[in-house]
C-alpha cells in the first residue's frame, strides 16, 4: 500500500516535516507558535517582494 505522503502536495510534505522536526526537538508550544509567526512574516515579505518584480 502506498504512503498517502508521497502523492501529497508539496506544502503538506513541508508542513509534516516541519511538525516532525518542532516535535523532535521538544519544543514549547508558545514558542514555537511564536517562532511561526515571524517566520510567516518574513515570507509574507519575500512574496510581496517576489511579486513587485
Amino acid at each position: 500500500m502506498n504512503n498517502p505522503l508521497e502523492t501529497a502536495p508539496n506544502h503538506v510534505k513541508l508542513a509534516v516535516d516541519l511538525i516532525m522536526l518542532l516535535e523532535q526537538n521538544e519544543l514549547e508550544p508558545e514558542e514555537v507558535l511564536a517562532a511561526l509567526k515571524i517566520v510567516e512574516s518574513d515570507f509574507r515579505n519575500k512574496l510581496s517582494t517576489h511579486d513587485k518584480e
